[in-house]
């Protein structure tokens, strides 16, 4: 688990500190934050920091965070990402109430404060090819050289930019720039494109607009247009904020203020929406929604409860040097949150048959089963007990070491709210040797779990009665990502060479009836499995489908790790 800054608690990081020295100077009344996604993917685990961050910080300190959409490069922007943020920001646990904006609201003011900028000769269209405007820019060594378009009139300039307006250039002709520094040390600065002509269909204005403004142009005036008082940015927006300060300061607005703080990694985890758009589209995920992606979706999907992912945030609090935190983190306060609020019920995953011989033909006893011992609340249920059962593979081992406390041959054990029983044959495929069916006889005066003559069994195992149990799909979860740094992968070789070809495996288990009765989108614990979720999509009544949310921690399992 990686080391972390203790931040839960409220002013102790920097930019609460901030936030309370401007409440304390007067610099600005109240609070009020924002959270801009741009719709061209769904959120991830990364996008849900800031979520949980800017809505928290409205919230601590009495303000409002507003959810506004960075909806200004129309290529890749969808509503379907638009709808998918909104039920994204909601499941997490809040609520912009009548805060909900778009940059493109604002693109004819937008518009006219770019004109503003080429009246006070801040601002020129340059013919220049992006490629060009790139070689021109310099290097963090040698400064820029000015553009031949850099001493065009006022009046030159307005008149082309209204014909880029009105349509009559191609897109890549043309650009506005910002007039400020070629020789700043700080690339941004020297002259940034402010404005690039696209002739394409905008999700919301349709094609009332053939120029759209860059996002660092649109981004600081909207917060001025929305009066944000701390405009929240993670740190690779830093050294884009001398831009934002002076957009802000020429056109003489509101002035918010930007704090940036270092963005989320998580090992073993991509999150570049870049990269995640590439795994949808080339299928190799099952979509945005794929329980294996990051994906605040994927996640849903997963059975992750909300609250923990919130805990998660809160805990790893906010730095101003990027680190890694190690996924097992997440993973801690997933199991903290379900197990007190999952009920607990018996699956089988891969099952082995079990006959007990001296059991009652054709008899069904019917086994008292806690729902929770968490949650006194929970109460409990009934579960079928017969004459054949199935037990786990890995529950029976013929030649068992020292250390296993499982079924094995003339070994008792406890079924798990039922009785003893003790192995007493073993049967195998006479063609493979592999073992197929155990035979076990039971004490009746075991039942519930228990000897009245005070004998112990040091193992416990569950089970689910043949004759009732129902079969369901299965799919067991790993990491998406086989490389804790999916970034790092052999010369010559793509980033895809990381990801893990065993993440995914699809088994069909045995699970109790009441299981099989579930509604989609449930999470429970299969006792001593780990805990799994009804699919949202696919799970349907008689055809149950179970995601494995998370594993349990596994004592055998370090025992054998340990050789």
């Amino acid at each position: 688990m990686s080391d972390a800054p203790d931040n839960t608690k409220s002013g102790t990081d920097f930019i609460r500190a901030a936030i309370r020295k401007d409440l304390d100077a007067g610099t600005y009344p109240g609070v009020t934050t924002r959270f801009p996604p741009e719709p061209n993917g769904y959120l991830h685990m990364g996008h849900a920091k800031s979520i949980c961050l800017n809505f928290g910080l409205a919230e601590e300190f009495g303000g409002k965070c507003h959810l506004r959409f960075d909806d200004t490069n129309p290529c890749k922007e969808e509503d379907e990402y638009v709808q998918s943020i909104q039920e994204d920001v909601r499941w997490l646990g809040f609520d912009w109430g009548d805060n909900l904006f778009f940059a493109s609201d604002y693109f004819d003011q937008l518009y006219a404060w770019a004109e503003q900028l080429i009246e006070q000769g801040d601002a020129y269209v340059c013919d220049l090819s992006l490629e060009e405007i790139r070689e021109y820019r310099g290097t963090l060594t040698e400064p820029g050289k000015a553009s031949p378009y850099r001493d065009r009139s006022v009046e030159e300039n307005l008149d082309l930019f209204r014909r880029m307006r009105a349509g009559e250039f191609e897109d890549g002709t043309r650009v506005l720039r910002a007039k400020i520094d070629m020789a700043s040390p700080n690339l941004n600065m020297r002259d940034p494109v402010l404005y690039r002509i696209l002739h394409a269909h905008h999700h919301r204005t349709g094609d009332a607009w053939c120029i759209y403004p860059m996002y660092d142009f649109a981004h600081g005036q909207s917060d001025s247009i929305e009066t944000i008082t701390h405009s929240i940015c993670t740190l690779e927006f830093e050294a884009h904020r001398p831009l934002y300060d002076w957009c802000i300061q020429s056109l003489g607005i509101y002035a918010p203020r930007q704090i940036e703080f270092a963005r989320l990694n998580v090992n073993y985890t991509a999150l570049s929406k870049r990269k995640l758009l590439r795994l949808v589209q080339d299928g190799l995920v099952a979509g945005w929604d794929d329980p294996r992606m990051p994906t605040i979706s994927g996640m849903r999907r997963r059975g992750y409860p909300a609250e923990a992912i919130r805990d998660f945030c809160a805990a790893i609090g906010v730095a101003k040097a990027d680190s890694t935190v190690d996924i097992a983190w997440l993973h801690h306060f997933i199991r903290e949150r379900l197990n007190k609020s999952a009920a607990r019920y018996m699956a089988v995953l891969r099952p082995l048959k079990v006959v007990i011989e001296n059991y009652p033909e054709g008899e069904t006893d019917m086994m008292q089963a806690v729902n929770n011992p968490e949650d006194p609340d929970a109460g409990s249920r009934e579960v079928p007990f017969s004459k054949v059962i199935y037990i786990e593979q890995d529950d029976f081992m013929e030649d068992p070491p020292k250390k296993f406390f499982r079924l094995g041959p003339g070994r008792e054990v406890r079924l798990r709210y039922a009785y003893f029983v003790t192995c007493t044959d073993v049967i195998k495929d006479p063609d493979t040797g592999a073992i197929v069916e155990l035979r076990c006889t039971y004490d009746p005066a075991t039942r519930g779990g228990d000897a009245p003559d005070g004998r112990k069994v040091k193992g416990t195992i569950h089970w689910v009665s043949a004759e009732h149990a129902a079969d369901a799909e299965v799919r067991l979860y790993d990491n998406l990502f086989s490389a804790e740094d999916p970034e790092e992968f052999p010369e010559g070789e793509d980033w895809t060479v990381n990801l893990n070809p065993d993440s995914l495996e699809t088994i069909t288990a045995k699970i109790e009836p009441a299981l099989a009765a579930l509604a989609a989108g449930e999470t429970v614990q299969f006792e001593r499995l780990g805990y799994f979720c009804t699919d949202s999509r696919d799970h349907a009544a008689g055809q149950p489908v179970f995601n494995r949310t998370i594993g349990l921690r596994d004592s055998w399992a370090k025992v054998k790790a340990k050789g």
